[in-house]
């Protein structure tokens, strides 16, 4: 009896270390993805727009403020400092007994910018990240999209669709659409692969580990070029950071917590994806400047942990005039694309939601159109391997050519 137990303890133990065996050889590639990124980093160029500065920061942020977090401002601060960003857009849930928008960070906080913004829901499924945010915001609940985006732009506001997929209205005039979120990406991650890599190598590669689970989402990006065909809009992309999955074995009221860990620290989140925009060379970084260029779309989404794409340039000329990412340019005679970049990348142009032009692994990319439409680039890193050579590494605004 005892050697029967003792050999199916045995076969027990050699099918726990046969199931896990894949998992102990993704820690050994995701240490080797590191070393590509290292080796990649060495062949950086760096690049800049000529008559602009570039300036880097995260938008959609959560605190406790609204409920659904548990992050700190304090927290959040010094994440926001310690990754070396230069704003930071809030988007706190509303409240219905106090305005969310003007008790959350706003100004200047060491190096970091901060604005305070909401998310706003309206009562056909829109979701709205609101900038600046309101005490209003809990009433917007009772207006459809449409009523909802007309009050705000009366207002000189911003709103940002970050939930295209759940709205039921019919091309509510938006200004802008999150085409990426870290949560919802997250969300889709398969938990029989996400949980033993949290166990075998979420530690040692906390950035990484996330970084592997990133595909690029085909449904909110066809959305925002059908949207775009139509009118003037930007995109962006949400790090939808709030600070609230973790595990203790013993933890208070008061915060204190022993023997655990959390999964979406500020500190990692903020390190995982930003956005990139371009202000005037003499221009500062001010509420005002920032909330412009947000509105122009004169910038682009970097997968930073990727690769700093600090440096990026996509840029539009016919012969007489010059316009960056957001902005307009005639036709014609015919229009040429400037694409530049600090690491070697596969650029792909995409003209009206299709794919025009590609190409090989370079730095600098030229090429012409001789129709009018809206164009945009994704950047791969394929020197990465999967699923980097299918996830972009640069997502730019679109360029107009009318």
């Amino acid at each position: 009896m005892k050697r029967l137990l003792r050999r199916v303890l045995l076969l027990f133990l050699a099918l726990v270390i046969a199931l896990q065996a894949p998992f102990i050889y993704r820690r050994y590639e995701i240490g080797q993805l590191e070393k590509r990124i290292e080796e990649l980093g060495r062949e950086r160029k760096e690049n800049a727009a000529a008559g602009y500065r570039e300036i880097k920061g995260i938008i959609h942020a959560h605190t406790s403020l609204g409920g659904h977090s548990t992050g700190r401002f304090d927290e959040l601060i010094d994440a926001a400092n310690a990754s070396g960003l230069d704003f930071v857009v809030m988007t706190e849930h509303y409240s219905q007994k106090y305005d969310t928008s003007a008790l959350t960070l706003n100004g200047v906080y060491d190096r970091t910018l901060f604005i305070g913004g909401q998310e706003a829901d309206t009562n056909d499924g829109g979701r709205y990240l609101l900038i600046p945010g309101g005490a209003e915001t809990p009433k917007c609940g009772e207006l459809s999209s449409a009523g909802f985006l007309d009050k705000i732009h009366s207002e000189g506001k911003i709103a940002i669709n970050n939930y295209p997929d759940r709205s039921r209205a019919l091309n509510p005039p938006f200004d802008g659409m999150e085409i990426y979120s870290l949560h919802i990406n997250a969300k889709r991650a398969n938990p029989w692969t996400a949980i033993p890599d949290l166990i075998w190598s979420f530690n040692r590669y906390p950035e990484l580990t996330f970084a592997t689970y990133f595909r690029r989402n085909d449904d909110y990006l066809r959305r925002f070029d059908t949207a775009a065909a139509g009118r003037r809009i930007f995109l962006t992309a949400g790090t939808d950071a709030h600070s609230n999955i973790g595990f203790y074995l013993f933890a208070d009221d008061q915060g204190h917590r022993l023997l655990g860990f959390k999964i979406d620290p500020y500190s990692m989140v903020f390190r995982l994806m930003r956005m990139h925009y371009l202000l005037p060379e003499d221009a500062a970084t001010t509420r005002e400047n920032l909330l412009k260029a947000i509105k122009n779309g004169n910038g682009f989404v970097g997968f930073d942990i990727l690769g700093d794409s600090t440096g990026f340039a996509f840029s539009a000329s016919n012969g007489t005039a010059k316009v960056i990412m957001g902005e307009e340019i005639a036709l014609g005679p015919g229009v040429s694309f400037d694409i530049r970049s600090p690491l070697p990348a596969r650029f792909v142009l995409f003209g009206n939601g299709e794919k025009i032009a590609e190409s090989e692994s370079v730095y600098e990319f030229r090429t012409a159109v001789d129709k009018t439409g809206v164009y945009r680039v994704e950047a791969y890193l394929d020197t990465l391997g999967a699923p980097f050579d299918r996830t972009p590494w640069i997502i730019s605004n679109p360029i107009y050519v009318r």
